[in-house]
């Protein structure tokens, strides 16, 4: 694979499992330095091991998104161990609480205020660390990941859609606010995703996968991997004039 992130220093949040596990395996692949963050750390840790093994350098700090302090804590780790930061992907998301996202008039307020909680101010939070270290090294790539439910209008999922459609203003604002400054501030938006956790744990019922399958362009559902590469991208020299961008990764499921 060619090492286009040879060097960089990037900060994976939310790389326990998921999509952000496989985008710092990605990252690690292609030459960066990584820190995995993760509320999980020993899940956090475990990704950061496997890449150590491989030869890779990577290395797992602590954080909750929804804690101000937390957040500031995990940064200044990221950057005793890197010393510098080229590049961000903020990926953390709390989703005990998406099944319980019922409807505008039925929802818990509890919910909601978590979610935006972690997919809004959490991320607002990762912002504001993130930027002054991207600006000190003169610039760098922050890539956050929204969702297709920021777009589409659905009958459910009020909260988690609300704060991802603002998520996409929070790339819009940073992409324009900061891009002279060689800034970029980038968001994916997966579709519908199988995530290994969801395979090993029979999560999800063949039907639903069935139904889902009907509803993409594509000969199957997503994988992590296609989002990791998609992160890997804009975080690249290869993604350096994609700028305040929302990009689907749904194989066709939503046109944007």
């Amino acid at each position: 694979m060619k090492e286009r992130l040879e060097g960089k220093a990037i900060v994976v949040v939310g790389a326990g499992t998921g999509i952000g596990a496989a985008t710092v395996r990605r990252l690690c692949l292609e030459g960066a330095r990584v820190c995995a963050a993760d509320i999980n750390l020993d899940a956090a840790a475990a990704v950061a091991e496997e890449m150590v093994a491989e030869g890779r350098e990577a290395f797992a700090v602590h954080v909750d998104i929804a804690e101000e302090a937390s957040v500031r804590e995990a940064f200044a780790g990221a950057m005793g161990g890197l010393g510098r930061l080229d590049g961000v992907h903020v990926n953390a998301a709390d989703l005990r609480t998406i099944f319980a996202d019922s409807d505008a008039l039925d929802v818990d307020l509890g919910v909601f205020d978590r979610t935006i909680a972690v997919n809004l101010r959490g991320h607002l939070l990762c912002t504001r660390q993130a930027l002054p270290a991207l600006r000190k090294s003169g610039g760098g790539a922050i890539v956050y990941t929204s969702s297709d439910a920021g777009d589409a209008g659905e009958p459910e999922r009020p909260s988690y859609a609300m704060s991802k459609s603002a998520l996409n203003a929070l790339v819009r604002h940073v992409a324009s606010r900061w891009g002279k400054e060689g800034i970029t501030a980038n968001a994916v938006a997966p579709g519908f995703v199988m995530t290994p956790e969801m395979i090993a744990g029979g999560q999800v019922p063949e039907p639903w996968i069935a139904h889902c399958l009907q509803g993409v362009h594509s000969t199957r559902l997503g994988k992590v991997e296609d989002i990791a590469a998609m992160v890997a991208l804009l975080l690249s020299e290869d993604g350096r004039w994609v700028n305040g961008q929302v990009i689907h990764v749904n194989g066709g499921a939503f046109y944007r």
